[in-house]
């Protein structure tokens, strides 16, 4: 935008900026935003976004004072802000509100660059001159290969390619993903850049048309016959009728079924202990497993003080209660697992959520805002990355565990903006089981003014002399501002929480839209939880069970030859990388009667894929030794590892 701005009547001034500030909170085309437009009927912003909305148009125009809340079309809005700057004595937008940010120069004229950087304004939330075309993706932007995949979809639409979208993976820019688009606009013989690719009319929240070839109906057979396809193919596929993508995927679903590689979501007919018996849906049959796929870390799940205690407080109280915690929900045994939470974890308080992803939904979006900044790991779990983008926050993602990444982030983040920081981490990463950098992110922290968040879902029960998790095993206690957990796994039941300062958890009771609006686990499951910590603080026996096993298992699978990666906790990884030699290994692993997790796309990036292994305090050295066979013999079935001399 150019100084010809201030030639402009005052009025079409003020609408032109205000339009820009909901165009950047909303990602709708400014060209859709008229005087007449209704914030709800026609645009669908609601209460709170609005609030954002308005907010925003405050500080902009750099009004003393807050803007009312009754406009209901952009006009109106509009009208206010002219009131009010008139109310000041000031008949002008404040020198505060500025130019408005031009289209990056070097974007300007290339329709590729202009698609990209349209599609990432659309996927990110992120304004045209906060997209620089050389800001690392993850470090810079925020942008993780879910998002990197949306962006490339989009992008390829408005170009018009056909054909599968390209694999963007190596792309760490912008002007990284334009040049590889540009070089497939080139060899697409008869391909013309439409007018689409410079997006000035269509408005953000619409659906491309579907582009020619990019159904994803049609099998994607390589030479060998093999599809090459995974669930990364239809995230993004593009119809008007929404349920194509699920037509699509269910062909794909029961091809990889069918040649039994998928075998997610199988019914126990037993208690899940070191054996379990499943119902064998690809063959039809009742079998025994060995169990290596449970995260009943501690055995508690089965502890007849925690089934008792379960029993009769339903009794007592009934199968569940019949409102939120605010309204109806709360029972005198909520208040009894938070304080015992709260002393496990040797915190001042604690909230407890109805599951462990409400929790990383609820704490974040609770306390980060648009123009605060959260910053997290590259492998964080999907609950955090969901949190964020519930936040609206500016994300920045470090590389794995890479300190020194996480600094050049904290301080570029603590120059560029005034608004709060959050690092958030896994204490142990869920797919690598590999354990945080907890010293170093506190010491970062306290250096930069930022606050931290840690996600101690494989932690609890499993970490530290007591098992209270990440920070007792550093010695960190009371350094970590926020310990967040599940109460699925090593304490047996269902729900989340998170403990800290008394302030803070009260704070998250109210703004946690999380805990606000939702029913909270029933009376029993609180009380088998209680009994879980009970069990926990009077058999310190079953961690050290724990321990031993998981040193038995992880030294026969390291000697056999299998890539652990860096693990330090009872998730054992196997490493494989290649999606399909991963699942076929899978299915030769339980075809001798072992069941563990085969892990491809989306629970780690294409590439990475692996069996992620289990171990718990109730497998018995018979069991471990037995594993250990099965993955050896299944590997050299499969070409894994090499085969007998």
């Amino acid at each position: 935008m150019t100084d010809s701005v201030d030639a402009l009547p005052d009025t079409a001034r003020i609408r032109e900026r205000v339009v820009h500030v909901i165009a950047a909170r909303t990602l709708y085309d400014e060209s859709h935003l008229r005087p007449e437009s209704h914030f709800e009927a026609d645009l669908g912003i609601d209460s709170v976004i609005m609030e954002s909305v308005l907010v925003s148009v405050r500080e902009h125009f750099g009004l003393s004072a807050a803007l009312p809340a009754g406009p209901t079309t952009i006009g109106e809005l509009v009208d206010a802000v002219g009131a009010a700057l008139a109310g000041t004595g000031d008949d002008r937008p404040a020198p505060a509100a500025g130019p408005l940010p031009a289209v990056p120069a070097e974007g300007t004229g290339d329709p590729v660059t202009e698609a990209v950087v349209a599609a990432a304004m659309r996927q990110t939330q992120y304004q045209r001159h906060q997209l620089g075309l050389d800001a690392d993706l993850e470090g810079e932007l925020g942008v993780d290969s879910v998002v990197l995949t949306s962006v490339v979809a989009e992008a390829t639409e408005r170009l018009g390619l056909t054909g599968a979208a390209p694999d963007a993976a190596g792309a760490t820019t912008l002007r990284a993903l334009a040049d590889a688009l540009r070089g497939l606009v080139a060899a697409a013989p008869g391909t013309a850049v439409p007018e689409a690719a410079v997006p000035e009319a269509a408005p953000a929240t619409g659906a491309a048309a579907p582009a020619p070839g990019r159904s994803g109906n049609a099998p994607a057979p390589g030479a060998d016959g093999w599809d090459h396809r995974s669930m990364k193919d239809f995230t993004e596929q593009r119809d008007p009728d929404l349920f194509a993508k699920t037509r699509s995927f269910a062909g794909y679903l029961r091809s990889r079924e069918k040649d039994r590689l998928y075998w997610y979501g199988m019914p126990l007919h037993s208690r899940c202990g070191s054996r379990a018996v499943i119902f064998d849906e690809l063959e039809g049959r009742k079998r025994e497993f060995l169990m290596f796929a449970s995260n009943n870390y501690l055995g508690l799940a089965n502890h007849p003080s925690v089934i008792e205690a379960v029993v009769d407080a339903t009794r007592t109280y009934g199968a569940t209660h019949t409102g939120s915690r605010f309204i109806g929900g709360t029972n005198m045994l909520h208040k009894e697992l938070e304080r015992r939470l709260a002393a496990f974890k040797q915190r001042p308080a604690c909230i407890v959520y109805p599951g462990g992803y409400s929790a990383n939904l609820g704490a974040i979006s609770a306390l980060v805002k648009s123009y605060d900044t959260l910053v997290v790991d590259r492998l964080n779990h999907m609950s955090i990355v969901d949190g964020a983008r519930l936040s609206g926050a500016v994300r920045k993602i470090y590389r794995h565990n890479d300190m020194a990444d996480l600094e050049r982030i904290l301080s570029r983040s603590a120059a560029e903006g005034t608004g709060g920081r959050l690092i958030v981490a896994d204490g142990v990463f869920s797919m690598h089981g590999d354990v945080c950098d907890l010293p170093e992110i506190v010491r970062l922290a306290k250096e930069y003014d930022a606050r931290v968040m840690i996600d101690d879902a494989h932690a609890t029960g499993v970490l530290g002399v007591r098992g209270s998790g990440t920070a007792e095993h550093f010695g960190l206690k009371g350094e970590v501002d926020l310990e967040l957990g599940t109460m699925s796994k090593t304490l047996a039941g269902m729900g989340g929480f998170v403990v800290g300062e008394e302030e803070v958890v009260e704070y998250l009771r109210y703004y946690s839209n999380s805990y606000v609006f939702a029913a909270n686990i029933p009376a029993g499951v609180a009380a088998g939880l209680i009994a879980s910590i009970d069990v926990i603080e009077s058999e310190p026996e079953r961690l050290k069970r724990l321990w031993t096993n998981i040193g038995t298992l992880r030294d026969r699978l390291l000697d056999a030859g299998f890539d652990l990666e860096h693990s330090e906790s009872a998730i054992l990884p196997i490493v494989i990388g290649d999606e399909r030699r991963a699942m076929e290994l899978g299915r030769a692993v339980r075809a001798r009667g072992l069941f563990c997790q085969t892990v491809v796309y989306p629970g780690v990036p294409l590439g990475d894929a692996r069996l992620r292994v289990s171990v718990t305090c109730e497998h018995t050295p018979q069991d471990l030794e037995l594993a250990a066979e099965i993955f050896v013999d299944a590997a050299r079935e499969t070409g894994v590892l090499p085969g007998t001399p």
